[in-house]
């Protein structure tokens, strides 16, 4: 089994930053893919980054592009660096990771579009003030 815990979030003003991570731990030897996900109060859950640890594919929701960066420091340790934060960007973020082996797991692009993650992390709340 996998657990994720996120932390790093907290309040922030408009055009401030925040760096996100998420700390793995149990089985995580081979990942296929690990993602970020948001959801505001009254509004459906959103994928904001996913990567495909251990090459440099890496996918975006075009609202926070060229905003956000994913990046996995090692296979324990995921990160969402957000700048230039928006009060739009406010949201409980939410880790989620993948760990799949065959023909019937899907690309790392199509959980990200879909959802289909087999783990999730309890979120963290980012604030995000005008």
């Amino acid at each position: 089994q996998v657990q994720l815990v996120e932390s790093g979030g907290g309040a922030v003003q408009a055009g401030g930053s925040l760096r996100l991570s998420c700390a793995a731990s149990g089985y995580t030897y081979s990942s296929h893919c690990m993602g970020w996900f948001r959801q505001a109060p009254g509004k459906e859950r959103e994928g904001v980054a996913a990567i495909v640890p251990g090459d440099s594919s890496t996918y975006y929701a075009d609202s926070v592009k060229g905003r956000f960066t994913i990046s996995q420091e090692n296979k324990n340790t995921l990160y969402l660096q957000m700048n230039n934060l928006k009060p739009e960007d406010t949201a409980m973020y939410y880790c989620a990771a993948q760990y799949c082996s065959g023909a019937n797991c899907h690309s790392c692009h199509l959980s990200f579009l879909t959802g289909d993650f087999g783990y999730w992390g309890k979120g963290t709340q980012v604030t995000v003030s005008s």
